[in-house]
C-alpha cells in the first residue's frame, strides 16, 4: 500500500494533462474575489527533481514534459508554475500538484493535503517550507479519503478536491465512485476532480461507468492517450472526471487534447 513512489513518474505525460488541467481550474476560480478551499487526498512529496536516478531511469519526463514544454505558452498557469520551479530550483525542478496549487493560491485561500507515506509526507513538509511565506498548508499524514470525508464541506465552501491515488489498490476501482457520490452529497457546489490511468486492461472502465451512472452535476470527463514510456508499460492514457467542472474547461481540455493526438 505504500509502495509507490512518484518520482519515478514525475512529469510525465499524465502529469502533464492532470497538471495542465489543474492549473486551468485553479486560475479561474481565483479569478473571483472570494477565498477557496484546495484539499488533496494523495499529494506525494510535491517536489521532484527530473534529474534524480529515478526520474532518468524511467525516462517518463524525458517523454513527458520535457518534450511537450512548447505545447504551452508563456501565460498559460501550468507553463508559469513550470518556470517558476525552475526558477526557484533549479533546470530539474517539477512542482507536484501541491506546490502548483500552493503557487497559484492566495493567502486568503485554504489547503489540505494528505499524504499516507511516511518518507512522502516527510518531504511534502519539507517542500512546502520553500515557498514564500503566507502560502502555506495543513498537511496531513493520513488516509486521504478518511480526510475529505471529515473535511468535506470545508470552509471556505468554495474550493476544489484533487483525487489522484496510485490505483496500487485494486479496491480503489470499486470504491472511488462511492467516496464522490458521498462527498457530492455533503458538498454540492464543490469541484471534485479525479485522475485515472488508462491501462491496457481498461480497469478504469468500470469505475467511470458508476461515475457516470450517478449523473454527478457539471460532470466532464476528458481522455488523452499516448504512446507507452517504454516497451511493456501498460500506461497507454490518462484521464481527468471532474465533477461541478468550471466553465470553459470542456474546451480547454479539447484543445489539450488535440496536442496528444499528434503524439500517436
Amino acid at each position: 500500500m505504500l509502495s509507490y513512489q512518484h518520482i519515478f513518474h514525475a512529469g510525465n505525460l499524465a502529469d502533464v494533462q492532470k497538471h495542465a488541467l489543474l492549473a486551468w481550474m485553479l486560475a479561474y476560480l481565483t479569478r473571483k474575489d472570494k477565498p477557496l478551499s484546495y484539499l488533496e487526498t494523495h499529494a506525494g512529496r510535491g517536489l521532484y527533481d527530473l534529474a534524480s536516478e529515478e526520474a532518468v531511469k524511467t525516462g517518463e519526463a524525458a517523454s513527458g514534459i520535457e518534450a511537450v514544454r512548447e505545447w504551452f505558452g508563456a501565460d498559460h498557469p501550468y507553463a508559469k508554475v513550470v518556470a517558476e520551479m525552475r526558477a526557484r530550483h533549479g533546470e530539474a525542478a517539477y512542482a507536484g500538484s501541491p506546490l502548483l496549487a500552493a503557487e497559484m493560491l492566495r493567502a486568503c485561500d485554504s489547503m489540505h493535503l494528505a499524504e499516507l507515506h511516511p518518507q512522502e509526507c516527510a518531504a511534502l513538509h519539507d517542500a512546502m517550507q520553500t515557498l514564500p511565506k503566507g502560502r502555506g498548508a495543513r498537511i496531513h499524514q493520513q488516509d486521504g479519503f478518511a480526510l475529505a470525508q471529515s473535511l468535506v464541506p470545508p470552509e471556505p465552501r468554495r474550493g476544489l478536491l484533487l483525487i489522484d491515488p496510485s490505483y496500487e489498490i485494486k479496491d480503489d476501482y470499486v470504491q472511488i465512485p462511492k467516496t464522490i457520490g458521498k462527498l457530492h452529497r455533503k458538498w454540492n457546489v464543490g469541484v471534485i476532480a479525479l485522475w485515472y490511468p488508462i491501462l491496457t486492461n481498461g480497469a478504469h472502465e468500470p469505475m467511470l461507468a458508476a461515475l457516470e451512472a450517478q449523473n454527478l452535476a457539471g460532470a466532464e470527463r476528458h481522455e488523452v492517450r499516448f504512446p507507452p514510456a517504454r516497451d511493456g508499460h501498460r500506461m497507454v492514457g490518462s484521464g481527468m472526471f471532474v465533477v461541478n467542472a468550471p466553465f470553459g474547461l470542456k474546451d480547454e481540455a479539447q484543445a489539450l487534447a488535440a496536442r496528444f493526438a499528434a503524439l500517436r
